[in-house]
């Protein structure tokens, strides 16, 4: 996914007194699974992405490489990464923390794009020359696991392109797919953590559903590609763990710019009120007598006005407006300078019209419970198959709902804001270390219950979050 995620509540206590202190003793133990050999496959989140970039540091701090260190102690073996040998990625795009000057002329803390130096084209698809064992492929969705030359470089020239990149670096020929080199491996324990991309294009694009990858994968579809994955990596006795898939529209990506974010002065509020009763007028005057917005702007904070795509009248397009809902989203990606300086949200004073949040940027009420639907038809399916398969069941999506009110983990205390919330990477949609280290732990809690297996957790504290700049800017 460039997607998805999250973690768990564990308490840790030290008695201390005058007496000597006394130490539970816990034997790491196996269980009943072989984790001699421990293959992931997944999207960005199984690969370590992170700050909009596949790069090397949070690569070696991805959640799959974490849990390996955990598994050796019960017998696992060496888990081998494609690794980038990069800290600004494969391509450019990667954030970090910085304080930016907008359009207002005050500096604010925000993500900025690195000016370093990625590895870019062609080197960035050149092969590892070595075999893996993470097969996290950043942008896959669960039908790309299983498509033979997923890997093809050739095909990164199509329109549009019918293969990935991050897995032209270490397909093991053209012809293969994800799961065949998955396989190629005879892994004895596997864990799969796939199916936010199958929504997650559709979110970030606003439900605008212009290609393939922006569009809602069909459940009968998902079904029989996640089922051919679980089918075939089981297949020679492997074990394993399935994660489902989280309520996507709760992340920061979607959560970070409020939806009742317009705020007014007295004397503004009045002028918008004026404005858009003139707007008003004149839809009226173009035969539409009964019309008006209901818009009543107020001093303090308001709705942004966004476009509505079910507008019920014939109008210009600027005028096909409304004020968003409380429960509806509003990107990441929206422009911040336009909202902040240009009217966007609200009124467009140069152009004397109304300046909707244009569709790509938000996610109304319906796109919200088509994504929502769609997950949990999703994992309907996840839950069935592990089931079936006496699979662990990873359950992500309670992780998440969890993590919404405030968790606490090793005495650090986590929630899903942005950047202070300390799971999210600076993408809004990635994990930081931390939030790897959550989620591995959270495999492991899934694993030993599953498998009657006693795997210790790692500490959330030996890994970092988010990097805040040294320097605070003098104001101008």
């Amino acid at each position: 996914m460039k997607i998805q995620a999250l973690y768990s509540i564990f308490f840790f206590s030290v008695l201390m007194g005058a007496c000597e202190p006394k130490t539970e003793e816990f034997a790491p133990s196996r269980g009943e699974a072989d984790f001699y050999h421990y293959v992931a496959l997944g999207n960005s989140l199984t690969s370590g992405y992170a700050d909009g970039a596949l790069y090397k540091s949070a690569q070696a701090m991805s959640y799959p490489a974490i849990l390996s260190e955990q598994l050796k102690k019960v017998g696992g073996g060496n888990f081998t990464q494609p690794v980038v040998d990069n800290e600004d990625g494969l391509f450019a795009g990667k954030l970090f923390l910085d304080y930016s000057l907008d359009c207002n002329g005050e500096f604010s803390l925000s993500p900025v794009i690195s000016s370093g130096n990625p590895i870019g084209y062609p080197l960035a698809i050149r092969p590892v020359g070595y075999s893996v064992d993470n097969f996290g492929v950043p942008g896959a969705k669960v039908a790309h696991l299983i498509f033979p030359g997923y890997g093809n470089p050739q095909r990164l020239q199509q329109n549009p392109p019918t293969a990935n990149p991050y897995f032209v670096r270490f397909a093991s020929d053209t012809g293969t797919s994800v799961l065949a080199d998955a396989m190629k491996q005879n892994p004895t324990f596997f864990t799969l953590w796939i199916g936010n991309n199958d929504v997650l294009g559709y979110a970030t694009s606003g439900g605008e559903n212009n290609t393939a990858d922006e569009s809602i994968t069909l459940e009968g579809n998902f079904h029989f590609a996640y089922e051919t994955l679980i089918n075939t990596l089981t297949s020679n006795g492997a074990k394993g763990a399935l994660a489902n898939i989280p309520d996507i529209t709760s992340i920061p990506f979607f959560n970070t710019v409020p939806t009742m974010g317009l705020y007014l002065d007295e004397n503004s509020a009045s002028s918008l009120n004026q404005a858009y009763h003139q707007v008003e007028i004149f839809i009226q005057s173009l035969g539409y007598p009964d019309f008006g917005y209901g818009f009543q702007f107020k001093t303090g904070y308001n709705a942004f006005i966004i476009e509505d795509r079910n507008f019920p009248y014939q109008v210009p397009k600027a005028l096909r407006v409304r004020q968003a809902k409380p429960d509806e989203l509003i990107l990441f990606t929206i422009p911040q300078d336009s909202l902040k300086c240009g009217g966007m949200g609200s009124y467009n004073i140069e152009k004397q019209r109304p300046y909707g949040i244009p569709q790509q940027f938000v996610l109304d009420e319906e796109e919200i419970a088509q994504i929502q639907n769609a997950v949990k038809r999703y994992n309907a399916i996840i839950n069935e198959l592990a089931i079936q398969k006496n699979l662990a069941l990873v359950d992500v999506a309670n992780l998440l709902q969890q993590a919404k009110s405030g968790i606490t983990y090793d005495g650090l205390n986590f929630d899903i804001k942005y950047i202070s919330g300390g799971i999210f990477s600076l993408d809004g949609i990635h994990l930081t270390p931390q939030g790897a280290a959550i989620v591995a732990n959270y495999f492991i809690e899934a694993i030993n219950k599953q498998y009657k297996a006693s795997i210790p957790k790692t500490e959330i504290t030996q890994y970092p979050g988010i990097k805040y700049p040294e320097t605070i800017p003098l104001k101008k």
